[in-house]
């Protein structure tokens, strides 16, 4: 079969298939900016952090995982999985183990995932809408643990001089969103709830740090992007918010992997989640220490994270039955949309509840909402 090469797997030294290059070309515009940076993190422990040990192996031994290295989804907002790389605490329970932490950055949920199917990250974050496109380009990947639904996480964003007040003012306008991306969806239910289709305006499909310059410059009518984007123009006084996500979301984030690394590994990814519940906890209940923490993350006052802490429900979810039938629910709706060619198995990322006991603390899999 003919196979295609992208310059910015290169890195990776992996190539693409035909069937992922669809994804990568159906998902992934602007891939020169698709990948910001990848490497080591070393952080010093913060006084306020989290009590953390060895989780696994007390001898050092590597019982139940193969990998030295674990490539996680470095976060820039305000989450533990931020909290867990600056506090560093991953890297203390893997230490004795021999395994390494590796921090990598990418514009959206489509580049992480195409980054795991080209063996170039273990764990992504993405909203749920990416993993159905990856999957609908055959790729092979899991889903891991799921999160609350933070529909006020995300916001349409209209340029400071514009005279818009509703969606319905933006027919004919251009909206700049990533494409297959949260905010993409929302663009089509904000639209549908005003007799409007996505062909109604015109969609200009751009990574974050691309719609940013391009909101800056008012070269788009308006941005669908989470946090902290949203607080960032309003502080900046590029842009208001004309309708808040939570008007509209239904769905939640979720963490996966892939297949390979999931069938290799399900001892390292339950360390992982374990310290990241520790980090959730943490986060729930000082966001004080939290905001002074993150702020050079998130570029962000403290007082201004304080705020926007108050607004979000933290913590880790497991996986049930509606779940999953949420995830098939939206590959029907965008296969009849014509975003992705088929209707993917969807069902086939998700684990059995046996395995799913394996790789999650109890009180995530006990945890509902």
């Amino acid at each position: 079969m003919k196979r295609f090469q992208f310059k910015y797997l290169h890195r990776y030294g992996s190539k693409i298939t035909r069937r992922a290059a669809l994804f990568s070309i159906g998902a992934l515009v602007c891939l020169s900016t698709g990948l910001v940076s990848c490497g080591d993190k070393s952080q010093t422990t913060n006084n306020n952090s989290a009590t953390s040990s060895p989780t696994a192996g007390a001898s050092g031994q590597n019982n139940g995982f193969k990998a030295k290295e674990i490539r996680i989804v470095r976060s820039k907002q305000l989450t533990a999985l931020a909290i867990l790389e600056a506090q560093g605490n991953l890297e203390k329970a893997l230490q004795p183990l021999g395994v390494t932490v590796k921090w990598a950055e990418f514009a959206a949920g489509p580049q992480q995932l195409e980054a795991i199917n080209a063996n170039g990250l273990d764990i992504a974050s993405t909203a749920a809408h990416p993993p159905v496109f990856s999957q609908a380009a055959g790729n092979q990947l899991v889903y891991l643990a799921t999160t609350p639904i933070n529909g006020g996480s995300i916001s349409l964003l209209v340029p400071k001089g514009s005279t818009a007040q509703n969606f319905s003012e933006l027919k004919g306008k251009k909206i700049a969103f990533q494409k297959a991306s949260i905010g993409h969806y929302l663009v089509y239910k904000g639209l549908q709830q005003v007799g409007l289709k996505l062909d109604d305006v015109e969609s200009v499909f751009l990574p974050p740090p691309d719609a940013a310059t391009a909101f800056a410059q008012a070269k788009v009518d308006g941005w669908y992007i989470w946090e902290p984007f949203v607080t960032r123009a309003e502080v900046s006084g590029a842009g208001r918010v004309l309708e808040s996500g939570e008007k509209y979301a239904d769905t939640r984030n979720f963490y996966s992997t892939s297949r390979k690394f999931y069938e290799d590994n399900p001892e390292l990814i339950r360390i992982f989640f374990t310290e990241l519940q520790k980090s959730e906890e943490w986060l729930k209940t000082n966001p004080k220490e939290a905001a002074q923490i993150l702020a050079p993350v998130t570029k962000l006052e403290p007082n201004i994270l304080e705020k926007m802490h108050a607004k979000l429900t933290f913590g880790i979810r497991g996986i049930d039955e509606d779940i999953i039938k949420k995830q098939e629910e939206l590959a029907q709706l965008w296969f009849d949309l014509k975003q992705i060619p088929n209707v993917p198995k969807v069902r086939e990322g998700f684990l059995k509840p046996e395995e799913y006991a394996k790789i999650l603390p109890p009180e995530v899999l006990n945890t509902k909402n």
